[in-house]
């Protein structure tokens, strides 16, 4: 089958690698939609990681083994990573934690499968949720990063329709975090500095949009919020500047996810958190179990889904599709292998 190397910094190739094969609860999924999350900073550095390139993807079950609770034909979300599925932690939802990941070599005899970037991959079968009927492959491969790291944020703050919700970051991810906070009925101030980007939050409904390459941020959000400032917010960006935005903008007892990575931020506990009653997560993903919740949104919001995907390439094409995200004119990217 077709796999994406990355050989060098800028440099890709398309290598011809063993298709693996379904084993015990395991299926193989043949890949039909394949969106790039941030696989285009090792390409910028000319290095393969550790673990398999491309987590999010949607497909078709090909093969099955006796102990799958899936059928052949069904179509089904990839979800990332290779949890153990038996953990505290995974019976909980919160698989994405799992500190007992299986090593796919381990457990197939095969150091193939696991990419989404290639053409098969295979998969526990408890992570691969059917797609309903109503959603194509290219909405419901959303459900993976395109709307899930903001929407296991909007659980972790308790989002009401009656909040005003600051997002930091108009990369993919800050993107769909528009689309559910719309679907719930709250106000959306969404930063960003790449103009394409902050015209793709306008079209997905967000009702203040500020470039602070230009504006005073903190001026326009408290002038918005009636000088109060928003009740949550949500980074997206992962820089020292956005962070320190969704704290400076949050009014008292209010509530802030980071989901953008950074090591650099410095926190005034006294100042920052004691005195202003902020709650501060931190969020890699959605629980598991809400799952048919965040189906149903993909389903209400298929239009904006649409929008969101704004490029779509065939695998062949990857080193475009890098290149493209470089340039940051473009909203999720979904490679079809």
């Amino acid at each position: 089958m077709k796999k994406v190397l990355i050989d060098g910094p800028y440099s890709t190739k398309i290598q011809e690698v063993d298709k693996p094969k379904a084993l015990k609860d395991w299926a193989l999924v043949k890949i039909h939609s394949a969106p790039i999350c941030t696989e285009y900073k090792f390409f910028t550095e000319g290095i393969m990681p550790d673990y398999p390139l491309g987590h999010e993807a949607s497909g078709e079950v090909v093969e099955l083994c006796d102990d799958s609770s899936l059928n052949i034909g069904d179509r089904v979300v990839v979800m990332p990573q290779y949890p153990c599925g038996k953990c505290n932690l995974c019976k909980s939802g919160e698989y994405i934690h799992c500190l007992d990941t299986f090593d796919i070599q381990s457990f197939t005899g095969i150091s193939e499968g696991g990419s989404t970037l290639a053409e098969y991959i295979v998969k526990p079968s408890w992570l691969l949720p059917k797609i309903p009927h109503e959603l194509t492959y290219d909405q419901a491969s959303m459900i993976c990063c395109g709307l899930g790291p903001t929407y296991g944020a909007l659980d972790r703050l308790n989002l009401s329709e009656n909040d005003t919700v600051l997002i930091t970051g108009m990369g993919p991810v800050g993107l769909g975090g528009i689309i559910n906070i719309k679907d719930f009925g709250a106000k959306v101030i969404a930063t960003g500095h790449n103009e394409y980007r902050n015209n793709l939050a306008k079209n997905l409904g967000a009702d203040l949009i500020i470039n602070p390459k230009n504006n005073n941020a903190l001026k326009l959000i408290k002038e918005f919020t009636n000088g109060l400032g928003v009740n949550k917010a949500i980074d997206c960006a992962g820089s020292v500047d956005s962070q320190r935005l969704c704290i400076d903008a949050t009014k008292r007892n209010g509530s802030i996810a980071f989901v953008g990575e950074s090591n650099d931020l410095k926190i005034n506990v006294s100042n920052d958190l004691i005195r202003n009653g902020l709650t501060l997560v931190g969020v890699w993903h959605y629980n598991y179990k809400l799952i048919d919740d965040l189906i149903k949104i993909a389903i209400r919001s298929k239009d904006k889904l649409n929008t969101l995907i704004t490029h779509k390439f065939k695998i062949e094409d990857i080193h475009e599709a890098f290149y493209l995200q470089l340039t940051r004119n473009c909203g999720k990217v979904v490679i079809k292998p």
